[in-house]
């Protein structure tokens, strides 16, 4: 299925409404009409960050808005944030979103994590990688050539076949002022996918996300209410569900401490998630920032040296993007440098 139209929504931070990312706003749409697709943003999707802080259920609306147009046959996320948890009464309290979703693809990363478990309580798959800001408005003079061949994949076929390592990898903007505009991300050789333990080749569906969202919906020290209101809803996969998935790791710009990632992780291995999966695949941090630590730390959790790892993923918070699908079948290959899908 060939995307022609991608509606595009704000479901956490409304930076995408705001004068400062005008001319972002300006050069995304002029690449994807490039392609030929249209670029459709949602009612509220461009209110701004005050709007959208103070009204959850507008973000709310914009999803199912987005899912009941039939024009749009992708539904591409802004950016991230930090409290996208706040959606769930306006989606949850009476089937509001059980009751709009349709077959249609859903992509964002980060704190949309929230929003790809929400749709994979719904039985919904959906794809784990990029966003609308970070990579299809890049600030550098085109889009990075992994992600965009990753991306020229879904729209022209309306999925991900196989998902192979990236040559280079890219260091963040050290803004998103106009001194950046035009600017190519200082890039480095990258590694393919490691092997950390554990068997190399591993199958089953993958679901998981930004570890830093998952920390949040376990301890409420950035948001009180965040664990109860996501236990209310159900939101996180019982140990039952995990048994055979793959769990993706990644890490956000936030760079949590090797003592936090530790502590992420006991939430996981408390609630039986570790136990329960066929094995991890882990993002490469931003910057590469404690990867090592990182390594270390997942080693000592984990505690079962059969468990497979595979490290150094370009996915999430680092650059390049790749996109995963979540709830397809899959097969790690470290051998052949590949993941593929079972559709």
């Amino acid at each position: 299925m060939k995307i022609k139209t991608i509606g595009v929504v704000s479901l956490s931070s409304g930076m995408l409404g705001e004068d400062f990312a005008k001319r972002q706003r300006e050069l995304g749409i002029q690449r994807l009409e490039a392609y030929g697709i249209k670029v459709k943003f949602m009612t509220n999707a461009l209110k701004g960050i005050a709007y959208l802080n103070e009204h959850p259920e507008a973000r709310a609306a914009d999803l199912i808005e987005a899912f009941q147009d039939p024009e749009v046959d992708l539904i591409m996320t802004a950016i991230g944030g930090d409290d996208t948890y706040r959606l769930l009464p306006y989606l949850f309290g009476h089937d509001e979103l059980k009751n709009a979703i349709t077959d249609k693809p859903f992509l964002g990363f980060s704190d949309t994590t929230v929003n790809h478990l929400m749709l994979h309580k719904l039985g919904l798959p959906t794809l784990y990688g990029q966003a609308f800001l970070t990579e299809i408005c890049e600030l550098g003079p085109e889009m990075l050539p992994y992600s965009r061949q990753c991306f020229e994949e879904l729209i022209e076929t309306g999925r991900i076949a196989e998902v192979r390592p990236s040559a280079l990898w890219y260091e963040e903007h050290k803004s998103f002022g106009p001194e950046e505009f035009g600017v190519a991300p200082a890039a480095h050789e990258n590694g393919g996918f490691e092997l950390l333990q554990g068997p190399a080749v591993f199958r089953g569906k993958i679901l998981g996300g930004c570890i830093c969202t998952l920390f949040d919906l376990f301890d409420g020290g950035r948001y009180a209410d965040s664990p109860a209101l996501c236990a209310e809803y159900g939101l996180f996969p019982s140990a039952e569900d995990w048994k055979g998935k793959i769990l993706l790791l990644e890490s956000s710009e936030e760079r949590p401490s090797p003592e936090k990632y530790r502590t992420a992780l006991m939430h996981l291995k408390n609630a039986g998630v570790l136990d329960a999966v066929s094995g991890l695949l882990i993002g490469k941090p931003q910057n590469e920032v404690y990867d090592r630590e990182y390594r270390e730390v997942l080693r000592e959790v984990v505690d079962d040296p059969a468990k497979p790892i595979v490290c150094n993923l370009p996915i999430g918070h680092a650059l390049p993007r790749c996109i995963l699908p979540f709830g397809v079948e899959a097969e790690v290959d470290v051998n052949e440098q590949r993941i593929r899908f079972f559709y």
